[in-house]
C-alpha cells in the first residue's frame, strides 16, 4: 500500500515530516461594539426597577379609588394627600400631654422600641451564645423556649401591668419579650455550625473560654446575629403599635386609637403609610449594617 506522500504525489524529503491535519481558517472576529456609557447603565437600571414599582403604585391608587367609591367614609387618595399636607405642615406641635404632632408619637414609639429592643438584645445574644455552647443548657431551656415562643406578643402586657403597675414599663416589657426569641434562636443555631475542628484546636491551645467566645465563635456567628437582630426590629416595631392602643399615652399606636375615636379615617391610613415607611428604613438600615460587618469579618 503506498503510503500518504505517495499517494498525493507530495514529495518527502529526508527528515520532514508531512503532515495531513487539515487547520482551519479562522475567522475574522466581528467588531466589538463600543461600551455603553455608565450614565446610560444607570438608567436603564433605574427603568428596570421604577417601571414595575409606580405600575404596583398606580395599581394601589386605583384599587383604592374604587373602595373609596364603593365605601360610604372611606376616604379617597386625593383627601388623604390633602389631609396628609395639613398633618405633616407641623408635625412637631405640642398642645398638651394627649395633644402632639405625628412626629413627637412616633419618636416616642421608636423610644420604647430602642429601649426594649436593647434590652432584649443584652439578654437574647449572650443566651444563645450559651446555649449553642452547652448542650446541657440547651437541653434545660429548649422546651421553656419553645412553649413561651408562639404566646402573642399581646398576651404578655397583662403581665406587665401586674409586675410594673404603670402603662410605660408594660409597654417595654412587651417589646423586650417578643423580639428576645429570634436573637436566641439564631445565635444559639449559629453557635452549633461552627465546624468542630475550630473547637479543637481551641481545646488544644488550651484558650480560655473567654477568648473562645471572642475569637472563635464571634466572627462566625456574626451573620447568623444579624439575621436574628433583624427578624426582631421588624417584630418588635409591629406589636409596639397595638401595645400602646391598649396602654395608651404619647405614640403612634394610641395616636391611630385617637384619630379613630375623631373619625379621621385619612389621618389613620396616613400613619399606616408612616409606620410602614419607619419599618422599612429600620430594616434597611439593619441590613446593610449586616453587609458592612460580615465584609469586614471576611
Amino acid at each position: 500500500m503506498k503510503n500518504l506522500a505517495e499517494r498525493r504525489d507530495i514529495p518527502v524529503s529526508s527528515g520532514v515530516e508531512v503532515s495531513a491535519q487539515i487547520v482551519p481558517l479562522k475567522r475574522p472576529s466581528p467588531p466589538s461594539s463600543p461600551r455603553a456609557p455608565r450614565w446610560r447603565l444607570y438608567l436603564q437600571r433605574c427603568f428596570r426597577r421604577g417601571i414595575p414599582a409606580l405600575l404596583g403604585v398606580i395599581l394601589t391608587l386605583v384599587v383604592w379609588q374604587i373602595a373609596a367609591l364603593n365605601s360610604k367614609g372611606f376616604p379617597t387618595p386625593w383627601a388623604t394627600w390633602q389631609a396628609a399636607l395639613v398633618l405633616f405642615a407641623d408635625p412637631f406641635y405640642s398642645a398638651g400631654p394627649n395633644d402632639q404632632g405625628i412626629g413627637w408619637n412616633v419618636l416616642a414609639s421608636l423610644q420604647r422600641v430602642a429601649t426594649g429592643f436593647g434590652l432584649a438584645a443584652l439578654v437574647g445574644i449572650p443566651a444563645g451564645f450559651l446555649l449553642g455552647r452547652f448542650a446541657f443548657l440547651a437541653n434545660m431551656l429548649n422546651p421553656i423556649i419553645s412553649l413561651l415562643r408562639p404566646v402573642s406578643p399581646l398576651a404578655w402586657l397583662p403581665i406587665g401591668l401586674l409586675l410594673f403597675q404603670r402603662a410605660e414599663p408594660a409597654s417595654t416589657w412587651t417589646i423586650f419579650i417578643c423580639s428576645i426569641w429570634p436573637m436566641i434562636l439564631n445565635t444559639a443555631e449559629g453557635v452549633t455550625r461552627i465546624p468542630q475542628d475550630y473547637l479543637n484546636v481551641a481545646r488544644v491551645l488550651k484558650l480560655s473560654e473567654w477568648t473562645v467566645m471572642r475569637k472563635i465563635l464571634f466572627p462566625a456567628v456574626l451573620p447568623y446575629v444579624l439575621t436574628g437582630v433583624r427578624l426582631s426590629i421588624g417584630i418588635a416595631w409591629l406589636v409596639i403599635v397595638a401595645a400602646e392602643m391598649l396602654t395608651g399615652g404619647v405614640g403612634i399606636g394610641f395616636w391611630i386609637w385617637n384619630e379613630w375615636n375623631n373619625l379621621n379615617v385619612e389621618n389613620i391610613i396616613i400613619a399606616i403609610i408612616v409606620i410602614g415607611v419607619v419599618g422599612l428604613l429600620l430594616e434597611q438600615g439593619l441590613m446593610l449594617l449586616a453587609k458592612r460587618f460580615s465584609y469586614q469579618s471576611r
